[in-house]
């Protein structure tokens, strides 16, 4: 009998767009948790949702388990579990009833847990962790097991149910001061995933193996549409010295190909990226990488220092090449910093990837012409495209909140479902989505041509002349309606 089974649940199966581009990472902020409290004295097992087909088998690990704990904590350095994906969101209830079917104690901890607890404990659950999850958890448990007396209400960053005068009340406590000391907590527990799964779909699918791992915790930019429910504007980082001793362990232990820095950012304070560099040289542990980057802070210093440190791909929130948008969404950047950021990472021999975000409130058909133009021009290696997503506790909620529907989620990441009263309806975006992308794909077959992607240029081209004609006909009937 296991005391404690962590899972989450983010399944890739259930999420049509990323089961087809199969790229899986497991769920590192569990592995996180799992890790902590096996640090302290906890047997701990993990379920592991990532690649399983179903619910079912959350069932049948807790029949194998028999845990006394079901704690369903959330990967919150997946960004999709920040969006709150309707399919996920009805996979952590369904989880948490057959959790409380078998007798156990159900903790809940995520993004959506933060910002829904109610919808949770009305589920079942009987206790949400509420912002960063590991010390809330410990002493949860410590509590539950008789080590500590202070009482629930003690517990930073805990909410549950209590019964008064017959009456069912929320009882929630303040939130917790986050970790600072990012470097005493352990490694996360990789030995409780089948590490050998994720290999072989790795080779089979793209010919390498990526593993993930995360630096830091928070950003403290103000971007107005991008949620913090976990760590808000708050900011920390471990050391130098601590990432670069576990990438030489990764590199030991499971020899990756390649690397995922999850981050927001990545080597935010002055010279860690330099110092990293340095280390990851001088130890031997170097591992070819992807990570995110914010443009303004790509400078000749920063990009050399990625190189240096074996970085392959560098991934910017570039968003709109439009300022008046940039502005509006007070990303804290120029259009300018992205066209720089995109010259110096190629110089240093760095590919370069976009978010572009489209349907942010004011964008018109003009703005949408200038995001065009910056990706023609910039010529970034990649591209991922979504429309403007109001998550709750952001400016940006705020401001759409009264023009929200009944529908508040994306089921998936490829519903690309307007939320709200955007600039165009859901289908120009959706025809907009299609025709940047064959666009996209058209220009990077004219500069690297290869026979696999030669072989869809008619598909492409097709597509082009045909989104292109429809996204017109979208706009102008738009503009006649207005």
């Amino acid at each position: 009998m296991t005391q404690l089974l962590f899972g989450q649940s983010y399944y890739l199966r259930f999420d049509p767009k990323l089961w087809k581009a199969m790229q899986p990472y497991p769920p590192l902020g569990t592995l996180y948790a799992a890790s902590w409290l096996r640090q302290h004295g906890y047997e701990v097992a993990v379920f592991d949702a990532m690649l399983a087909e179903s619910e079912g088998e959350w069932a049948r690990a807790l029949d194998e388990h028999k845990p006394r704990y079901a704690v369903i904590y959330e990967d919150n350095f997946n960004y999709l579990s920040k969006m709150c994906l309707l399919r996920m969101r009805q996979a952590a209830f369904t989880m948490i009833q057959m959790a409380k079917a078998r007798g156990c104690t159900v903790i809940l901890c995520g993004a959506d847990v933060t910002d829904h607890y109610d919808k949770y404990l009305e589920q079942g659950a009987d206790y949400c962790i509420l912002g960063e999850g590991e010390e809330t958890l410990l002493e949860l448990l410590n509590q539950l097991e008789g080590k500590r007396d202070a009482g629930l209400e003690s517990i930073l960053g805990l909410a549950c149910q209590s019964q008064i005068e017959h009456r069912t009340l929320n009882i929630v406590n303040r939130r917790r001061p986050d970790i600072t000391e990012l470097d005493k907590l352990p490694f996360p527990a990789w030995d409780l995933v089948d590490i050998e799964k994720y290999r072989s779909i790795w080779m089979k699918r793209h010919g390498y193996f990526s593993m993930n791992m995360v630096t830091t915790r928070g950003c403290p930019y103000h971007c107005n549409w991008c949620a913090k429910p976990i760590w808000g504007q708050r900011y920390n980082s471990r050391s130098p010295e601590n990432v670069v001793a576990e990438m030489k362990w990764l590199k030991e232990t499971f020899a990756p190909d390649h690397l995922w820095f999850a981050d927001d950012i990545l080597g935010l304070k002055p010279r860690w990226l330099e110092r990293f560099a340095a280390l990851v040289n001088a130890a031997d542990a170097r591992i070819p990488f992807k990570c995110l980057q914010r443009a303004d802070l790509v400078n000749e210093k920063t990009a050399a220092a990625l190189a240096q440190a074996g970085c392959k791909t560098v991934w910017i929130g570039a968003e709109s090449g439009s300022q008046k948008i940039l502005d509006a969404m007070e990303k804290g950047d120029r259009v300018e910093d992205i066209y720089n950021a995109a010259r110096l990472l190629r110089a240093n021999g760095i590919e370069v990837g976009f978010f572009l975000q489209f349907g942010y409130p004011g964008e018109t058909w003009e703005d949408v012409q200038k995001t065009l133009k910056m990706v023609r021009e910039c010529a970034p290696d990649d591209i991922g495209i979504s429309v403007s997503y109001p998550l709750p506790g952001t400016k940006f909620y705020e401001r759409v909140q009264l023009e929200l529907g009944a529908k508040q989620n994306w089921v998936d990441s490829e519903d690309l479902a307007m939320l709200y009263r955007g600039p165009f309806p859901t289908e120009f975006y959706r025809v907009l989505h299609a025709r940047v992308h064959h666009e996209f794909r058209l220009r990077q077959a004219w500069r690297k041509p290869h026979w696999t992607i030669l072989l869809r240029t008619p598909y492409h081209l097709a597509g082009l002349m045909t989104s292109a004609w429809r996204l017109r006909r979208e706009a102008q009937a738009q503009y006649e309606a207005a």
